[in-house]
C-alpha cells in the first residue's frame, strides 16, 4: 500500500513531524474519525441496558463489533468471548481479581503466578494482588522456558487441578522481540518450564498488546486462555478502550466478587443473594460500557483494511522499515571508528516472525560513553522527531539489556531517579534508553529523517590538527599550565608547540582567568520580563520586585482550545508576540489591549478557569474573546489568553526548602545567567550565533557580567543592589533554546554545543528566589548596573 492513501491526524499546521512512537500509541486516519462522526450524527445510540429502539440498535451494533474482533483474530465465537475493558491494563487486573487462586498452605500445594521477566509493568503488577493471597510468585527468565523443559513422566498424577497462570508477551514492548506463540500449547501441555515441574492445571495469559499493533495473531494456532489488548495501539482511535479475549473453556473458572449494573441475572438487596449473568461478556462488563467507542471500532476496522489490505501487509511494511533503520544505525560510526549506537536486540532483524517494528538503543560518543536519553530526546524535539525514552514500563528487559542489577536499581532510586523522569545517567551509567517504533503509516522518509538527525547531531567527525591543538591549549590553560605542549596527531606524528600564556580572549567561555589578575566587578547588565509566558521578552532598566518575582513577569499565558498551555516547543511563533505597556507601544503594529489590573468584577466576561503549569494546578482568569480571536488568527489555531488569578497561591514544589510563591513560571521566581557562560562559539552551519541572540534564547530575567564561565553554578546566595536572593538550583534546558527569538525558526544550537561542553548535563543558568518584606511587598527595585555580591557553597 502507498503512503499517499493515508491521511493522518497530523494536519497541515503540524506538517514536518516525524512520529516514531507507534508502540506507545499509533496514529489514526482522518477517514476513521470522519466516518464515525457521520455514523453517530445519523443514528441515535441509547444505553444498551434499555430495550427501546435506540438501545436495541446499540446492543446489536456492539454484538456485531464483538464478532468482528473475534474474526480479526480468527477466534470462533464458539471458542472465545470478548469482554470490553478500559484497556489492556484493566483486562489484566480483571484476570488477577477473578482467577481462582489457591493459597500455599502447609501440606497442600498452592497456585503459582508465573511471568517472563520481559513482561510489561501491568503484568508484573498482578502480583500485588496475588502475593496478598498467599500465592507463589515465580519470575521466569526467557531463556529458561525452553532450556529447562522436560517431558512429564508417564503415569504422573493428572488429577491435580490446582490452577496456575503463566503470563508472557507475544512481543516485547522494549525490544520488539517476538516470543514463540508455540509456548502457549507447550505450557498448557506441561512440556515447558515452569509447567513441567509443577502439577496442576496450567492456563496461559498471552499479553498481545504490543504484538497486535503491527502483526497478525491467529488464535487457532495459539489457543491462549486469556488475551488482553488495547485498541488504540492498533487503530489510534478510540482510546480508553481495550478487551480481554477469553477462551470459553477457561472462562468458567473465573470468579466474580463485585457485581455492577448489567452483570446480574438476579440479586437481593436485603439478603446476600446474587446470580451472575450466563453470558460471559455480560458477567464481567460492570456498568454501562463505553458503547460509542465500541461502535467506533467498526470504522477502525474499515479504515485499517481499506488502507492496508490486512495485518500481513502491515507486518511486512513495518518490519522492513525497522530492519532498514537497524542496518543503517548499526553501521554508523564516529570519525575514529567507534560505533554510534548500542542496539538492544536478541537478533539482527532476520525475520518478522521473530522481530517486531521496534528498535531500542542508546547513542554513544566517540569515546564510547553513553549519551543520556534525555539529551537525545531534547535534540529530537528540535527536529520535530517524536521518540520515546526511559524504560518503557518494562523494568525487567531494561535491566537485562542495560546490565542494571537490582542493587543498582535501588541506588538509582536513592539518587533521585524514578520511572518516567529525565535522570538518564547515574554515575555515568544509563538508567534507560531510546525507542523508535513504526506503524502502518510510517515511511522510509521517516527513517531517513531520523538517521540524518543522528548523523548530524551525534556523529563526531575526524578531528583536525588545529582542533587537537586548540583542545590541548584550552585544557592546559584551565589548569594554569604554561609549559611546552605535546600533541599526538592521529597518524602518529608528534608535534611540539610552545605557547605563551593564553590571552583572555582566546579562553573566553572555556577556562578561568589568572587568579592574580584584577577581577572585574560583578554587575547586573540586563533585566528582562516576559509578561506572557513563552512570548517575547520586554527589556527594562529599573523594575519593581513583586511577591511572585519581577512585577508582571509570566502573569499571562496562551492556552489551546482545551486549556493546555502553549509553549515555544510546540508553537515557536509565540516568540513573535511582544507585550508592551501602553505608553511604550510602537505605532503601526497590529495590537490588542488587555487590562493590567486583575479584577474580575470590572470584567464580568472574564471567567475563572483551571489550568496547569509544569504539573501544578493554577487558577486563572480568561482575558476575553477579543484577545482570544487576535491570538487565534495569528497562531492559526483556536486559543485563549489567560492570567493567574490574584487570589490564587502556587508554591514551589520541587525545591521545598526554598519554597516561594510563583507566577506562571516553570520552577522558580527568577532565572539568572552570566555573559561569560554564554560566550562560547555556537554556530549553525557556517553562521556564528551572535552573543545577544544566544542570550535571548536562554530567556533569563537577569543577565550578569564579571564572573567566570559557570561560576554562578556554585553560588548559594547573592545580593543585587540591596536585595538578597537565594540560589534554588540549576535550570535544566530543553529544545526550546533552539528557537531563534527573532524569527521563530528552530536550530540545533546552542543545545548541541551546550550538552557537549557540559558533559551531557544540559543545564544553563540558575534559579533564584527572593523573600520581600511583608510590610512592603513591592518596595524593592532592581536596576541595571547594580553591583552583585555572591556567596559560594562549600569551603
Amino acid at each position: 500500500f502507498s503512503h499517499h492513501h493515508f491521511n493522518s491526524k497530523i494536519n497541515n499546521h503540524n506538517d514536518g513531524i516525524t512520529y516514531l512512537d507507534h508502540a506507545g500509541a499509533t496514529l489514526y486516519p482522518e477517514s476513521l474519525v470522519r466516518d464515525f462522526c457521520s455514523d453517530i450524527s445519523r443514528n441515535i445510540y441509547g444505553n444498551p441496558h434499555s430495550h427501546n429502539p435506540s438501545s436495541r440498535l446499540t446492543h446489536d451494533t456492539m454484538e456485531g463489533v464483538r464478532f468482528r474482533v473475534l474474526q480479526h483474530f480468527n477466534a470462533p465465537p464458539e471458542e472465545y468471548s470478548v469482554i470490553f475493558t478500559s484497556g489492556c491494563t484493566a483486562a489484566l487486573k480483571l484476570v488477577a481479581e477473578s482467577f481462582p487462586w489457591r493459597p500455599q498452605v502447609e501440606g497442600a500445594a498452592g497456585s503459582h503466578f508465573c511471568y517472563l521477566t520481559d513482561c510489561h509493568t501491568s503484568v508484573v503488577g498482578m502480583r500485588g494482588l496475588t502475593s496478598g493471597w498467599g500465592v507463589v510468585t515465580l519470575p521466569v527468565i526467557p531463556q529458561e522456558v525452553e532450556s529447562r523443559a522436560k517431558d512429564v513422566a508417564e503415569g504422573e498424577d493428572v488429577t491435580c487441578q490446582t490452577p496456575h497462570l503463566f503470563c508472557y508477551p507475544a512481543q516485547s514492548n522494549f525490544s520488539g522481540r517476538k516470543y514463540p506463540l508455540s509456548h502457549v500449547r507447550g505450557i498448557q501441555a506441561r512440556r515447558l518450564y515452569p509447567a513441567c515441574e509443577l502439577r496442576g492445571r496450567w492456563l496461559v495469559l498471552l499479553d498481545a498488546a504490543s504484538h497486535v499493533s503491527c502483526s497478525p495473531l491467529n488464535l487457532q494456532d495459539c489457543p491462549a486462555d486469556f488475551i488482553p489488548i488495547s485498541f488504540y495501539k492498533m487503530f489510534g482511535f478510540p482510546t480508553g478502550l481495550g478487551a480481554l479475549l477469553v477462551r470459553n473453556d477457561a472462562a468458567g473458572i473465573l470468579k466474580k466478587t463485585y457485581f455492577g449494573g448489567g452483570t446480574a441475572a438476579a440479586y437481593l438487596s436485603g439478603e446476600h443473594y446474587y446470580v451472575h449473568s450466563a453470558n460471559i461478556s455480560d458477567r464481567f462488563e460492570d456498568g454501562t460500557v463505553s458503547f460509542l467507542d465500541i461502535i467506533a471500532l467498526n470504522h477502525s476496522f474499515d479504515a485499517l483494511y481499506k488502507i492496508t489490505g490486512g495485518m500481513h501487509n502491515i507486518q511486512q511494511h513495518t518490519f522492513g522499515l525497522a530492519r532498514y533503520t537497524y542496518m543503517l544505525l548499526s553501521s554508523l560510526c564516529h570519525g575514529n571508528g567507534r560505533p554510534v549506537a548500542r542496539i538492544y536486540t536478541e537478533g539482527q532483524f532476520e525475520s518478522p516472525s521473530t522481530q517486531g517494528a521496534i528498535l531500542n538503543f542508546n547513542l554513544m560518543d566517540s569515546r564510547g560513553q553513553i549519551i543520556g536519553y534525555s539529551q537525545v530526546d531534547r535534540m529530537a524535539g528540535l527536529y520535530n522527531i517524536h521518540v520515546r525514552t526511559g524504560c518503557f514500563c518494562n523494568t525487567g528487559a531494561c535491566q537485562s539489556f542495560l546490565g542494571i542489577t537490582n542493587q543498582q536499581m535501588k541506588r538509582n532510586l536513592q539518587a533521585g531517579h524514578v520511572c518516567g523522569d529525565s535522570i538518564d545517567l547515574v554515575d555515568g551509567q544509563p538508567t534507560g534508553s531510546v525507542r523508535v517504533s513504526f506503524g502502518y503509516m510510517s515511511t522510509f522518509e521517516d527513517c531517513q529523517r531520523f538517521l540524518n538527525f543522528v548523523a548530524e547531531c551525534f556523529v563526531e567527525k575526524p578531528v583536525t590538527v588545529d582542533q587537537l591543538m586548540m583542545q590541548k591549549l584550552k585544557t592546559a590553560a584551565s589548569n594554569g599550565s604554561n609549559q611546552n605542549l605535546t600533541i599526538k596527531i592521529p597518524n602518529g606524528e608528534i608535534c611540539k608547540v610552545v605557547e605563551e600564556k593564553p590571552t583572555e580572549a582566546s579562553l573566553r567561555g572555556f577556562g578561568r582567568r589568572d587568579s592574580n589578575s584584577q577581577r572585574e566587578a560583578y554587575k547586573l547588565t540586563n533585566i528582562y520580563i516576559y509578561p506572557i509566558k513563552s512570548c517575547a521578552a520586554y527589556e527594562v532598566h529599573d523594575w519593581l520586585l513583586g511577591p511572585l518575582g519581577l512585577l508582571y513577569d509570566r502573569g499571562w499565558m496562551v492556552v489551546n482550545e482545551n486549556g493546555v498551555c502553549l509553549s515555544q516547543k510546540r508553537e515557536p511563533r509565540l516568540c513573535l508576540i511582544q507585550f508592551f505597556f501602553l505608553s511604550h507601544c510602537p505605532a503601526g503594529m497590529d495590537t490588542i489591549s488587555v487590562p493590567l489590573e486583575n479584577n474580575i468584577q470590572k470584567h464580568p466576561s472574564h471567567r475563572v478557569c483551571q489550568s496547569k503549569v509544569c504539573g501544578d494546578r493554577v487558577e486563572t482568569v480568561d482575558c476575553g474573546d477579543e484577545a482570544a480571536s487576535w491570538l487565534s488568527d495569528f497562531l492559526g489555531q483556536p486559543c485563549r489568553l489567560i492570567r493567574q488569578s490574584s487570589n490564587f497561591t502556587r508554591d514551589m514544589k520541587k525545591r521545598p526548602a526554598t519554597s516561594m510563591p510563583l507566577s506562571l513560571v516553570n520552577e522558580a521566581q527568577y532565572l539568572m545567567i552570566s555573559r561569560a557562560s554564554v560566550e562560547q562559539d555556537y554556530s549553525e552551519g557556517d553562521q556564528l550565533l551572535d552573543t545577544q541572540n544566544v542570550i535571548s534564547r536562554f530567556r533569563a530575567n537577569l543577565v550578569i557580567t564579571g564572573v567566570e564561565p559557570f561560576e554562578e553554578d556554585n553560588w548559594s546566595h547573592l545580593i543585587i543592589g540591596n536585595t538578597q536572593f537565594v540560589v534554588a538550583g540549576q535550570c535544566g534546558r530543553c529544545q526550546m533554546v533552539g528557537v531563534d527569538q527573532e524569527t521563530g525558526t528552530k536550530t540545533k544550537e546552542p543545545l548541541l554545543s551546550l550538552s557537549a561542553s557540559r558533559g551531557g548535563k544540559v543545564t544553563f543558568g540558575v534559579y533564584l528566589t527572593c523573600q520581600l518584606p511583608k510590610d512592603s511587598p513591592t518596595a524593592s527595585v532592581l536596576s541595571v548596573g547594580s553591583v552583585i555580591k555572591p556567596e559560594s557553597e562549600g569551603p
